[in-house]
């Protein structure tokens, strides 16, 4: 048997340092994102890449662009050239149906990908793998498509382009050249390999180990028979947290030898929980997130007696000192969501120096998360069952590239 190599230890180390999978989220400390894009294989989004994608939609990019919140990306150069020359893509992205309701974190990638779609104007499908979490959660089927309805009244919230959006389950929609493209790419994947890039183990059901597949192919046009047919060289474009990157690494690698493109990949960050930055918001601990369904005074309370400050413990100390940036969860959720560079610049800079203590900055959060929750709130009860099933019926959608 062949010695580890240092190197070989080196990331050993730094996997039982740091675990991020589809599945979990967790470090002993700061999630370190240089290491995971080494580790991933993908490539840092610059900002030579941001001021060209300004240059080509004369928009202004999206805050999450601006600070770095998507800070990955595969071939997303490619997608950028293909839209210069005039050629079509499409965007995808999902959902793992898991909790009634969406805390904010759930939000980012949809916030996101709203503006891809109005940027670009281009068609999007959206995944909600009931299915997945039929495997993964102690749920019954039942449960689990009755919670991927109730999540996708979240998603149209966001303000989805119906003629432009095709919403689907993976229980009602997975058949024909769907099901046709899952069994091409499990044929050329092979268990070693499944074990290696998702960390399955002995005890785990065959169930887990045959879903990969599932969420590989709404990257391949032919998936979709009723939007894209005739159209087999269309590009995807996947908008998506970074702890799913394991998903397309498989997906890119099968791609060519069935004869598609690879999909192109933009990533985040994660939203971290409120108690600070060791992982993402959980959805089975409801004080570490911020959720949809949320009251102004959850919001209040969580964010007052549970968001992670960066402050001195005493009023003379951080006037002196100032606050720690680097750990501090209300600047860091400010940069998420507060739209205006000026005023997070000058929040930053007067409490980083101590002259705005920790109470300012949360009162402040406490108005941006509030108004977001709010909006979201109206919007999702303007949401009927029949906009559900509009959303979720297949169908053509004649004015997808317009």
């Amino acid at each position: 048997m062949a010695a580890t190599t240092e190197v070989e230890k080196k990331n050993l180390e730094e996997e039982a340092e740091q675990v991020v999978n589809p599945w979990e989220v967790s470090s002993k400390g700061k999630i370190d994102y240089d290491k995971l894009i080494d580790r991933f294989g993908c490539q840092k989004l610059d900002d030579a890449l941001i001021s060209r994608l300004e240059r080509l939609t004369s928009r202004t990019p999206h805050v999450f662009l601006r600070r770095h919140v998507f800070f990955a990306h595969r071939d997303f150069a490619e997608i950028l050239d293909a839209y210069e020359r005039g050629d079509k893509f499409y965007l995808y992205t999902g959902r793992g149906p898991s909790s009634e309701s969406l805390h904010l974190g759930h939000l980012i990638p949809f916030m996101f990908t709203k503006y891809l779609q109005d940027v670009f104007k281009v068609p999007l499908v959206i995944q909600l793998t009931d299915d997945e979490k039929f495997f993964w959660k102690n749920l019954t089927v039942e449960e689990c498509r009755r919670l991927a309805r109730e999540n996708a009244k979240d998603i149209i919230a966001c303000g989805f382009d119906i003629s432009k959006t095709f919403i689907f389950s993976d229980f009602n929609y997975v058949g024909g050249s769907f099901y046709k493209n899952m069994c091409e790419v499990a044929s050329r994947v092979t268990y070693n390999q499944a074990v290696g890039i998702f960390g399955f183990a002995g005890e785990d059901h065959i169930g887990k180990v045959s879903f990969p597949p599932v969420q590989a192919v709404p990257s391949f046009p032919t998936s979709f028979p009723h939007l894209f047919s005739g159209k087999e060289n269309l590009r995807c474009l996947i908008p998506c947290a970074i702890d799913q990157d394991p998903y397309f690494r498989m997906t890119r690698d099968v791609a060519p030898r069935m004869g598609f493109n690879k999909p192109a990949l933009i990533e985040s960050l994660f939203f971290p929980a409120l108690q600070g930055e060791t992982g993402k918001m959980s959805a089975s601990d409801p004080n570490s997130a911020i959720y949809v369904t949320d009251s102004a005074k959850d919001i209040k309370n969580k964010v007052n007696k549970h968001a992670f400050s960066g402050g001195q413990d005493s009023v003379e100390k951080h006037r002196q000192l100032g606050a720690n940036l680097e750990v501090d969860i209300p600047i860091k959720y400010l940069t998420f969501f507060l739209e205006d560079d000026a005023e997070l610049e000058h929040i930053k800079k007067e409490y980083g120096e101590g002259r705005m203590l920790t109470g300012e900055v949360k009162q402040r959060l406490i108005q941006v998360l509030t108004e977001i929750v709010e909006r979201h709130r109206r919007a999702r009860a303007s949401v009927t069952e029949e906009m559900v099933d509009a959303f979720m019926a297949v169908r053509p959608l004649p004015y997808m590239f317009d």
